[in-house]
C-alpha cells in the first residue's frame, strides 16, 4: 500500500530543481541530437523541405503584388513610375495576369508536396528518435541498482518514460520544424520588406526590441509554472499506478474514498498550476498580438503617406502587408513554441538525469555460465555488516560470520528486523557489503561477474510476482532458450502440470496481471518450476509457504523438496515447523548471529532465542 501524500521518508526531492537557460542546461538539452544522429539523411532532407515551404510562402506575397500591379504596372498611386515597376519574381519581363496567376498555382502546388515531405521526414526522424531514446532510457532503468529504486516511486519512473520521452518527440516532430522554419520566414519576410521600402524596414524593425523584452518578462514566470505542471503530472500517474497496483489492500480497507480523495487533490493541484500557466502564457500572447497588430495600423498608416508620396504602389502595400503577417504571426507564435521549449528542456534535463544515474554492470543479453565463474555452492560471510544508504544511523548487520558448504540447506530465523532479508540481499549482490567478505566457493563475491553470480542462483519469494503472460511465458523466464519438455518436466517436478492441465488452454493460459487468476498456491508452484528450470546452484526461499493453507502447503513442500536436492539453500522462515530438517540454522537478532546449530542443537540451549521462539510457536 501507498504511503499518504503528506508522509515522507527522506529520500523524495521537497522542491523541484529550478530550470534556467543556462548555458550547461542548454547543452544538456541537445542530448536529443545524438538520438537523431542515425537518421540525419532524413533530418536534413527535412530541414531542406522546411527551407523550401518558407521559400515559397514567402514567394506568394511577392506574386500578389506583381498580379495587382498588372492593373496599372507604371504608375503608383501618386502618378510616378516606380524604379521596380517592371521587376518580378519569374524574371525581368512583364507578366500578364493569367501567367502570373499560373505561377501562383504552380507554387502552391509546390507548396503541398514540401509540406507532405516535411512532415513525413520529420515524422520518421521523430518516432525513430524517440523510440531508441525510450529503449536507452529503459535499458538504463532497469539496470539500476536496488538502492537506486528503493529511493523512487515506480509512477515516478514510468512518467519519465511515457510524459518526459513524449513531450521531447513533439518537440522533435513539430516544434522544432516550426522554430526553423520560423526563423526562416522572419529572415526571408524581413529581407524583402527592406527590399521593397528600407523606411517601413526600419519601422517593423524597431518593434523586435520590445517583443524581446515582453519575452523576457514573461518567461520565468512561465518557466516555472511549465515544470511544476510537469511534476504534478508525473505525481498524477504515480497515485494512480501505486492505487491500482496496491487494489488488494484498497479494497480490504475500504479506502476507495481515501484513493478518490488523494487523485482528485493530485489532479486538482494540476488544474491549478496549468491553469495559471495558461494564464501567463494567454497574457504574454494577447500582449503580442497587440503589439504586433499595433505596429500593423501604425505601418499601415506611414506607408499610406509613402503612397501618396509615389514611393510605394498598391500592390507594394498589399504585398508589405502580407509580409507583415506573416512575420508578425510567426514572432506572436515564437511565445507559444518558447513555452512548449521550455518545457521540453524540462523533461530533457529529467531524461538526463535518470541518463548520469550509476547503472550495474550487467551484461544484456541471454550467456552461459563460463567455467572459471561455475559455483559449486560453498558460501561464507566473514565478519558483514552493512547499512542502507538511506538509514545511515540504523546499521543493520554488524558483524556477520556464517558458513553454509554445497548443497547444505542453510535456514535463517529470527525477529522481525533482525536483517535476515538484507542478508539474502547481500547474498544477490541487490547491495554491497560496508565491510567483510562474501565468498563463493572461496572467490570474493566482488570478483564474479553479476549476470554470472546470478544466472547461479534462484529466488522464490513470499510474494509471487507473475508477469501478464501466459504459464508457458512465466515459467520459462528461468530459462528463456528452454524447450515446451524442459517446461514442462519442470512443472511436473514443481507438482503444477496437473493443475495446468485442468485448464482450457493449458499452458497458453493467460495469469492475468501480477497473476491474480491463480490461487496463492498455483502461483507459488509456478514460481519454484520456473526455478527449477534455472537450475540453480544456490536457491533463495523467502517464506515461500508462509501465506499457503495447509492442503497448498504441503503440495509446494514436495515441490520444494524436489527443487533443494542437491542444491545450497537459504530459507528465511517465520514458521519454524518447516525448517526442522535443515542442516544448520543461523538464528539472527540486531544485526549479529545470535545462535547457529541444527534444531534439536539449538533447543538444547538453555534460554535460548531459537528456543524461546520455538515455545511461543508450539503454544500458539
Amino acid at each position: 500500500m501507498a504511503r499518504p501524500r503528506h508522509m515522507s521518508d527522506g529520500n523524495e526531492k521537497d522542491e523541484a530543481p529550478k530550470l534556467k537557460f543556462t548555458k550547461e542546461n542548454i547543452k544538456e538539452s541537445l542530448v536529443i541530437f545524438r538520438y537523431i544522429k542515425p537518421y540525419r539523411r532524413q533530418f536534413i532532407s527535412g530541414l531542406v523541405v522546411i527551407a523550401l515551404s518558407a521559400l515559397t510562402t514567402m514567394a506568394f506575397p511577392k506574386l500578389l503584388q506583381e498580379l495587382i500591379d498588372t492593373v496599372n504596372p507604371d504608375k503608383s498611386a501618386g502618378g510616378m513610375k516606380l524604379p521596380m515597376g517592371d521587376f518580378n519574381i519569374v524574371g525581368h519581363l512583364p507578366l500578364t495576369s493569367g501567367q502570373i496567376a499560373l505561377a501562383m498555382v504552380a507554387l502552391l502546388c509546390v507548396q503541398m508536396i514540401v509540406s507532405y515531405l516535411r512532415v513525413y521526414f520529420l515524422t520518421y526522424v521523430g518516432e525513430h528518435s524517440v523510440a531508441d531514446m525510450r529503449k536507452h532510457v529503459y535499458s538504463k532503468m532497469i539496470t539500476m541498482n536496488m538502492d537506486f529504486f528503493a529511493k523512487r516511486r515506480v509512477g515516478e519512473l514510468s512518467s519519465r518514460i511515457l510524459s518526459d520521452i513524449t513531450q521531447i518527440q513533439d518537440t522533435i516532430s513539430t516544434i522544432l520544424p516550426e522554430i526553423l522554419r520560423g526563423i526562416l520566414t522572419l529572415v526571408i519576410g524581413m529581407t524583402l520588406i527592406f527590399v521593397m521600402s528600407h523606411k517601413l524596414g526600419l519601422l517593423m524593425l524597431s518593434v523586435v526590441p520590445v517583443i524581446v523584452l515582453i519575452a523576457i518578462l514573461f518567461s520565468k514566470a512561465i518557466k516555472k509554472y511549465s515544470r511544476t505542471a510537469q511534476d504534478q503530472l508525473a505525481d498524477t500517474g504515480t497515485i494512480l499506478q501505486e492505487s491500482l497496483q496496491g487494489i488488494n489492500n484498497v479494497k480490504s480497507f475500504t479506502n476507495e474514498w481515501y484513493e478518490i480523495r488523494r487523485y482528485n487533490h493530485s489532479i486538482n493541484q494540476l488544474v491549478k498550476t496549468t491553469i495559471q500557466t495558461g494564464r501567463f502564457r494567454g497574457l504574454f500572447i494577447a500582449t503580442m498580438l497587440f503589439t504586433l497588430f499595433g505596429t500593423i495600423v501604425l505601418l499601415v498608416w506611414y506607408s499610406t503617406g509613402l503612397m501618396e508620396a509615389g514611393e510605394l504602389t498598391f500592390g507594394n502595400l498589399t504585398a508589405f502587408v502580407v509580409y507583415t503577417v506573416f512575420v508578425g504571426g510567426t514572432m506572436g507564435g515564437f511565445a507559444d513554441m518558447f513555452s512548449q521549449l521550455q518545457k521540453t528542456m524540462g523533461a530533457t534535463q529529467r531524461v538526463r538525469e535518470l541518463l548520469k544515474e550509476e547503472s550495474e554492470d550487467i551484461t544484456l543479453k541471454d550467456i552461459e555460465v563460463k567455467s572459471q565463474y561455475k559455483l559449486s555452492g560453498n558460501v561464507r560471510f566473514e565478519h558483514v555488516a552493512f547499512t542502507y544508504q538511506s538509514r545511515k544511523d540504523n546499521p543493520v548487520l554488524k558483524d556477520i560470520s556464517l558458513e553454509a558448504a554445497s548443497g547444505q540447506q542453510i535456514a535463517i530465523v529470527g525477529p522481525s528486523g533482525a536483517g535476515k532479508s538484507t542478508l539474502i540481499s547481500l547474498l544477490l549482490h541487490y547491495y554491497t557489503a560496508d565491510s567483510g567478505r562474501i565468498l563463493f566457493d572461496d572467490k570474493d563475491i566482488r570478483d564474479i561477474p553479476l549476470t554470472q553470480l546470478r544466472k547461479q542462483m534462484a529466488l522464490v519469494p513470499q510474494d509471487v510476482l507473475l508477469f501478464g503472460g501466459t504459464i508457458r511465458e512465466n515459467i520459462a523466464y528461468g530459462k528463456p532458450s528452454a524447450s515446451e519438455e524442459e517446461i514442462e518436466e519442470a512443472a511436473r517436478k514443481a507438482n503444477a502440470h496437473k493443475f495446468i492441465s485442468g485448464f482450457p488452454e493449458k499452458y497458453d493460459t493467460v495469469v492475468g496481471e501480477r497473476g491474480v487468476k491463480l490461487s496463492g498456491g498455483q502461483r507459488q508452484r509456478i514460481a519454484i518450476a520456473r526455478a527449477i528450470l534455472k537450475d540453480p546452484a544456490i536457491l533463495i526461499l523467502d517464506e515461500a509457504t508462509s501465506s499457503l493453507d495447509s492442503e497448498s502447503e504441503q503440495q509446494v513442500q514436495e515441490a520444494l523438496y524436489n527443487l533443494m536436492k542437491n542444491r545450497t539453500s537459504f530459507v528465511i522462515a517465520h514458521r519454524l515447523s518447516t525448517i526442522r530438517s535443515a542442516d544448520k540454522i543461523i538464528v539472527l537478532e540486531g544485526g549479529y548471529v545470535k545462535e547457529q546449530g541444527t534444531h534439536s542443537q539449538l533447543l538444547d540451549i538453555q534460554d535460548g532465542l531459537y528456543k524461546n521462539l520455538n515455545r511461543l510457536q508450539v503454544e500458539l
